[in-house]
């Protein structure tokens, strides 16, 4: 296992902490986010006024958002389709497909795209093996759903791995 296809290239505490401006000046014009315990947390399926706050900030400043989850159609689409948020949904992550299909929608190159989402083996890996760069972010809430359960005691193995070679993560308030 080669860790830098899972090291993130930033981490930050949480999706909404990341700005608008600062993401274009990175030359980021579109913003892929996973949705469980990255959006929204994963038994809380209605969103919090801060999802609502960060959603219309991207759109004010011109930044694309899209939804690539693993989930199903019904269950993505019951999450976010009352924002007017696009999605893909079964995106296959960690392959790359579903952030392919994301960049084909939108009409735009991977150096100007990012994937955020809260796990190194879906959607960090997604990230670079679709040529995209990647933000981890905390999970929003502690306890996952049982499918993501075994991600993240393998994820404990990767993380001791880039941390014995790198250093601890360091966490940024925003970008």
């Amino acid at each position: 296992m080669k860790i830098d296809n899972y090291k993130p290239d930033f981490l930050v505490e949480a999706v909404y902490q990341l700005h608008p401006q600062r993401l274009k000046d990175l030359g980021i014009r579109t913003v892929m986010v996973d949705l469980d315990n990255t959006l929204i947390a994963w038994n809380n399926p209605d969103g919090t006024p801060e999802l609502l706050a960060w959603l219309s900030e991207m759109r004010e400043n011109g930044l694309k958002v899209i939804v690539v989850s693993n989930n199903k159609r019904e269950r993505v689409a019951r999450a976010v389709e009352k924002f007017g948020v696009e999605y893909i949904w079964r995106a296959l992550k960690p392959f790359s497909w579903g952030i392919k299909k994301a960049l084909k929608r939108f009409d735009e190159r991977p150096e100007n795209a990012v994937m955020v989402g809260d796990q190194l083996m879906t959607d960090v890996r997604a990230a670079h093996r679709a040529g995209v760069r990647s933000i981890l972010v905390k999970p929003l809430v502690e306890s996952d759903a049982w499918s993501t359960q075994v991600n993240r005691w393998r994820e404990r193995r990767v993380w001791k791995k880039i941390i014995a070679r790198d250093g601890a993560p360091i966490w940024k308030k925003g970008l």
